[in-house]
């Protein structure tokens, strides 16, 4: 597996000159599984990070995860470490007579700014459970516990958990496993191309009532607070369009599946995080989303001196589709 090769999406316009641009891949599916749009790569396969946690989140709930609504969301979740997703992980470790120790993710700072400088004010420090992936990780704990699994060494590819989530991600996404590498919170990380994790948000969506991958996707749509934060690109986007599946992942990658079955998934080469919004609006603009609704992100800000002077927007092969 190596770095993908992807066209230019995305320019930083600065004083009327493109500055820089960002390059990547993007995949759109039809309902019926037919590929819409291919730029770049995006049969290659790709580490594609938390955008994997939905899949995930199904691997666990068929291994026997008994959590739903709000908590089944924050499994799937890379949350920002507020006080609404650090309370309810807290909850569920403590009811299961677990503390954050027993998490293998590392100690980290909120995601969301006004919640770190306030804990920092108060003399706060990093921890386990405020890190964005500890949700996942309380899932994963819970997991080995309903399964009598070891809690210990939960994150090696070989432990009884993370074998059972491969399989779910082979099954979802139509492919077999590229690589298996370690993800920033210390879990697994899948690779595997773009259009198999189309292809999986599109089996969320589409799944019957009440199967694990409908209560996941089902539990996400109702909860996009606790998928990621105030302000956050999936929470925003998920209020405002009705039945929108849509998880971030590190590195530049976004997926994203609407009630009918029709999906996208993206990732930036360069992994860089301000060219994620306008190509996701982009994508749910050419599967059909009222341009209204994600106009919020179809461009974002350049600053010169404290004012805007350019922006960062989508690049003219996106610009030149209908």
């Amino acid at each position: 597996m190596r770095a993908p090769r992807g066209v230019e999406l995305v320019d930083v316009v600065r004083s009327g000159v493109v500055e820089s641009v960002h390059r990547g891949s993007m995949v759109l599916l039809d309902p019926d599984g037919g590929t819409r749009l291919a730029l770049g790569v995006p049969e290659e396969p790709c580490f594609t990070r938390s955008a994997n946690k939905p899949i995930q989140a199904v691997g666990m709930v068929r291994a026997g995860l008994d959590l739903a609504g709000a908590d089944l969301a924050l499994v799937a979740a890379s949350h920002s470490g507020e006080p609404i997703h650090v309370d309810r992980v807290r909850a569920l470790l403590a009811a299961r007579g677990l503390d954050e120790q027993f998490l293998a993710c590392p100690a980290a700072l909120p995601l969301h700014e006004p919640t770190r400088d306030a804990l920092l004010a108060d003399g706060g420090t990093p921890a386990r459970v405020i890190m964005s992936c500890s949700g996942k990780h309380t899932g994963m704990l819970l997991t080995c516990l309903a399964n009598g699994w070891p809690v210990t060494g939960y994150t090696d590819p070989g432990h009884p958990l993370q074998r059972a989530l491969r399989v779910a991600t082979e099954e979802l996404t139509g492919e077999l496993v590229a690589a298996v590498g370690v993800d920033g919170c210390g879990a697994p990380v899948f690779g595997y191309s773009l259009i198999g994790l189309a292809r999986a948000f599109a089996r969320l969506v589409t799944a019957g009532p009440g199967t694990p991958p409908r209560r996941v996707a089902d539990a996400m749509r109702a909860h996009p607070e606790l998928v990621g934060g105030t302000g956050r690109e999936t929470t925003v986007l998920m209020r405002a369009v009705p039945g929108l599946l849509l998880k971030d992942g590190a590195e530049g990658v976004h997926a994203g599946a609407l009630p009918d079955g029709s999906a996208f998934a993206l990732k930036v080469d360069d992994g860089a995080s301000r060219a994620g919004p306008p190509l996701v609006a982009a994508a749910l603009r050419l599967l059909g989303v009222p341009a209204g609704a994600v106009a919020e992100f179809a461009e974002a800000p350049v600053l010169g001196g404290g004012r805007p002077v350019g922006s960062v927007r989508i690049g003219a092969v996106l610009r030149s589709l209908p």
